[in-house]
């Protein structure tokens, strides 16, 4: 007889009207630096409010990474950049570009994963601290350039995609009977 391993339960965590998080795995509150943690260790979780029982975990998760953009580090987003997700609330393109945006995150992290897989036991093996930070420095800007071109890679399909999306409406549309603009129709 053989066993079939079951996906890993979700964890539950509660919060409370009091803005408290209670973890029900470990029975016992929690700070959103605790939560933090969960995401750093990969732990599956869902944030659910205690008395209506709605999904709270993306509205976590944004607390999260609020918090750690007003940090002492390096923000990681611009406010250009910023400025640019929020147009795309309530535009046409705005479940387009989130699934954009979740490929990209997960591509970088493949080609992270890769690059720790290439290097894996050089550290350890070969290379002393000193000659470590040597080689990491150098590997930035190749690891920026590769980044830039998947990006500029990346912007192409999006464009296509855009045009292609552009090329199905008109043609969705064009069995209807509406009346073309020309430019004596407009008003002044």
């Amino acid at each position: 007889m053989t066993q079939t391993s079951s996906p890993p339960a979700i964890r539950l965590i509660k919060k409370y009207p009091n803005r408290r998080l209670y973890d029900t795995q470990t029975s016992a509150y929690i700070t959103l630096s605790d939560v933090k943690q969960l995401v750093l260790d990969n732990q599956t979780f869902q944030v659910v409010d205690a008395k209506a029982g709605e999904d709270l975990t993306r509205s976590i998760l944004l607390q999260i990474i609020l918090e750690e953009e007003a940090g002492d580090g390096v923000p990681m987003f611009s406010s250009t950049a910023l400025s640019q997700i929020i147009r795309f609330y309530g535009h046409a393109m705005q479940g387009v570009m989130g699934a954009f945006l979740e490929k990209n995150i997960q591509t970088f992290m493949d080609i992270q994963n890769r690059m720790a897989e290439q290097s894996k036991g050089l550290y350890s093996n070969q290379l002393g601290p000193e000659a470590w930070a040597q080689f990491m420095n150098v590997q930035t800007p190749v690891l920026q350039n590769m980044m830039n071109s998947y990006i500029d890679q990346s912007k192409n399909l999006f464009a296509q995609m855009q045009d292609q999306m552009q090329d199905q409406s008109r043609s969705m549309f064009s069995a209807f009977p509406f009346k073309p603009n020309t430019g004596s129709d407009q008003k002044k």
